[in-house]
């Protein structure tokens, strides 16, 4: 199962690439930190101090303002995410997260679905609100 989230960014492809891959940057819209830039073959720890947890991703492919593709979860539970980068323009970027790994015949399928597209909307909003308008705090906001 797949699941599919798109959003239109007011920036050009190789900033909205550096928010992800530049550890000083991608705690300004989704994990507080990251361990270090995000590129081919690298393991990243990424800390989220909001809800004092800490995980790994393992970077399976980086293309230089274009793609980021990587694997998290638990190995019972391993999801890919493929970050895809289009720009329309030199000021235009649509950004396009796809996550799979989700079990066809999991109990708990539709809600972990629902949970994860929410999720990635909500990053994809703080990610916009960073990159156009320079705000840094939305991911705070979270309350789950």
């Amino acid at each position: 199962m797949l699941n599919l989230i798109k959003m239109k960014i007011e920036k050009p492809a190789y900033e909205v690439f550096e928010a992800f891959v530049d550890p000083d940057k991608i705690g300004n819209f989704w994990f507080s930190s990251s361990s270090a830039r995000w590129e081919t073959g690298e393991t990243i720890t990424l800390k989220y101090d909001l809800f004092n947890a800490e995980g790994e991703i393992e970077v399976i492919e980086t293309v230089e303002n274009q793609k980021i593709q990587f694997n998290w979860g638990l190995a019972e539970e391993l999801h890919t995410v493929t970050i895809i980068l289009n720009e329309i323009d030199q000021s235009t970027t649509v950004v396009e997260v796809r996550e799979e790994g989700f079990k066809d015949h999991d109990e708990e399928l539709i809600n972990k679905m629902l949970d994860n597209k929410e999720g990635w909307v909500f990053m994809l909003t703080c990610l916009k609100g960073y990159l156009e308008f320079g705000v840094n705090k939305l991911r705070e906001g979270l309350v789950k």
